[in-house]
């Protein structure tokens, strides 16, 4: 089921109006790309919450003044993201010299740290959430260890 600003989850009451637009707008994209309502709520909740919080007010003022979601909204939905959704997470230190946490299969990653505690943190999440394993590398992208949250998945 997508959402608009008038018919949205409950748990999306209480955010700030312009976090709740966004979060709709990410929630419907997450449907699109063949995430069920309860994984895509959350994550879209998070992530429209830490784009709030890291917009300047010229992107925030930008986003107010633009069309607000609608339930019919398309959004491009990836065939390969409802694979990316089981997938296991990595952390790997890349190119830019930043830690990345990224899904088995991605073409970029989810986030980047400056730390690799940051990052571990971060994938342990993740994989936690989706129920996968987590693979960690060392910097000269030697596998250093690995995590298994398959057996918490429901």
């Amino acid at each position: 089921m997508a959402w608009d600003m008038n018919d949205y989850p409950a748990s999306m009451k209480s955010l700030d109006k312009l976090v709740r637009k966004k979060a709709i707008d990410m929630a419907n994209a997450l449907l699109q790309d063949g995430y069920p309502e309860g994984r895509a709520i959350p994550i879209a909740t998070e992530q429209a919450q830490k784009w709030y919080d890291n917009a300047s007010p010229e992107e925030k003022e930008s986003f107010k003044k633009a069309k607000s979601p609608q339930k019919s909204d398309q959004h491009g939905g990836s065939k390969r993201s409802g694979k990316l959704l089981d997938a296991d997470v990595e952390v790997k230190y890349n190119e830019d010299n930043q830690w990345e946490v990224i899904s088995k299969g991605a073409k970029k990653p989810s986030e980047t740290y400056d730390t690799k505690d940051e990052a571990v943190d971060r994938a342990k999440y993740v994989a936690k959430n989706k129920g996968t394993k987590v693979d960690i590398y060392k910097q000269n992208g030697e596998l250093q260890e690995s995590y298994d949250y398959s057996e918490n998945k429901s």
